[in-house]
């Protein structure tokens, strides 16, 4: 039976496959952990390995995982990926490093204000409906570049790039479409701001059609903890 430390070992070694195979760093590429529902101590387990950065996608779940490790733990950077209510950015703007999500100028107002005057500014990636489904949060990419121009404006954020949850399918014409699409929104917000280097698209079925197209994030969860309540 493998270990979270084997599965770990395995995930590096596709994205490390997938960068060789276009001809980039795989240092480029940062592996976010998603724990979503998995306990304490498969965190633990993770970190042990070598694991710093965790992908939480609720908010009371996330909280509470931060304080019960923020002691001994205190270098793992942890990244809010699921869907913002405003009623809760206080807590993803106290507790995380990261917010992955961004779609309103609201919210962004919100946790630039909740953000604590001992903390670095929070890290946010707006999140783009890249696939134009109805039933997938963020913005439309012409919206993009009017919201990157408020976050710049908040000085308790800083704006690190993209994201985007493509089409859920296995035809690669459609994954090429929507990764290259994001990629373009990607280049085209590096060349109006400072400080952009992070493009969060990709997981497990999709990683090597993400990292040839430009990925420097994949968000990977039951490759790596096990299907949920495993």
């Amino acid at each position: 039976m493998t270990t979270i430390a084997d599965r770990l070992s395995i995930a590096q070694s596709r994205i490390n496959q997938a960068a060789q195979k276009c001809s980039r760093m795989p240092s480029e590429i940062k592996l976010l952990a998603v724990s979503k529902t998995k306990p304490v101590s498969d965190i633990i387990e993770a970190y042990q390995a070598g694991q710093r950065l965790f992908g939480e996608n609720y908010v009371q779940e996330g909280e509470a995982k931060i304080i019960q490790l923020q002691n001994d733990y205190a270098d793992i950077e942890w990244h809010f990926i699921g869907p913002l209510q405003s009623n809760k950015t206080k807590v993803v703007a106290e507790h995380f490093d990261w917010l992955h999500t961004l779609s309103r100028d609201k919210i962004a107002k919100r946790l630039n204000d909740q953000r604590p005057a001992n903390k670095a500014p929070l890290q946010v990636c707006i999140q783009v409906n890249i696939s134009h489904e109805d039933s997938k949060s963020g913005i439309h990419a012409t919206e993009v570049m009017a919201l990157a121009e408020q976050i710049q404006l908040m000085p308790n954020l800083s704006l690190r790039g993209v994201m985007a949850i493509p089409t859920a399918t296995d035809d690669i014409s459609v994954q090429q479409a929507e990764f290259s699409a994001l990629a373009r929104i990607y280049h085209d917000l590096q060349q109006r701001f400072d400080g952009i280097d992070t493009l969060s698209m990709g997981m497990s079925g999709d990683l090597d059609q993400a990292i040839a197209n430009g990925s420097t994030m994949v968000r990977i969860g039951s490759a790596i903890f096990g299907e949920r309540g495993t």
